[in-house]
């Protein structure tokens, strides 16, 4: 997958969530993540974050740090 359509993913999931009432946003967000992204997405999307999170929303950014590592 190329970055930027998994940026876009990731930041159209932080938008949904940043409307919702919950003060746990970022946890929320890295639930749906966890929850629906399969691993070699979920690696990707925190190697990107790692490298700067260019593009990504800062609740997006911030969820990263909530997102499981999948093992190898």
């Amino acid at each position: 997958m190329q970055p930027e359509k998994m940026v876009m993913m990731a930041n159209q999931i932080a938008t949904f969530f940043q409307t919702q009432p919950d003060d746990d946003r970022a946890g929320k967000v890295a639930a749906h993540i966890n929850d629906f992204w399969e691993p070699r997405m979920r690696i990707k999307l925190l190697d990107h974050a790692a490298a700067g999170g260019a593009g990504l929303s800062p609740l997006a950014l911030e969820a990263c740090r909530h997102i499981r590592a999948p093992v190898a």
